[in-house]
């Protein structure tokens, strides 16, 4: 495989990535709150699911797509050769 075609591999996957990560971002923020009375009927911990997503479950969840970005970049880019870190595991 040629340098191009391995960098384009590379960015293929991490375009791929960033927008599913982005969709869930959208669905989380838009689509969620859009919908935030119909969730009331469904509670978490005893709140209605739309406050609980306002108030708790989107920050968690922007969390945990930040640290899933980290982790996969890092691994992807282990696997292409391009981390910037020495001795990286």
């Amino acid at each position: 495989m040629g340098l191009a075609q391995k960098h384009r591999d590379y960015w293929l996957r991490n375009l791929k990535l960033t927008a599913a990560l982005l969709t869930i971002w959208f669905v989380v923020t838009f689509v969620v709150s859009y919908f935030a009375r119909d969730l009331g009927a469904f509670t978490v911990l005893g709140f209605p699911l739309g406050f609980y997503m306002g108030a708790q479950g989107a920050p968690l969840i922007y969390v945990l797509i930040i640290w899933w970005y980290a982790r996969y970049m890092n691994k992807l880019d282990r696997e292409y050769g391009v981390s910037e870190v020495d001795g990286d595991e």
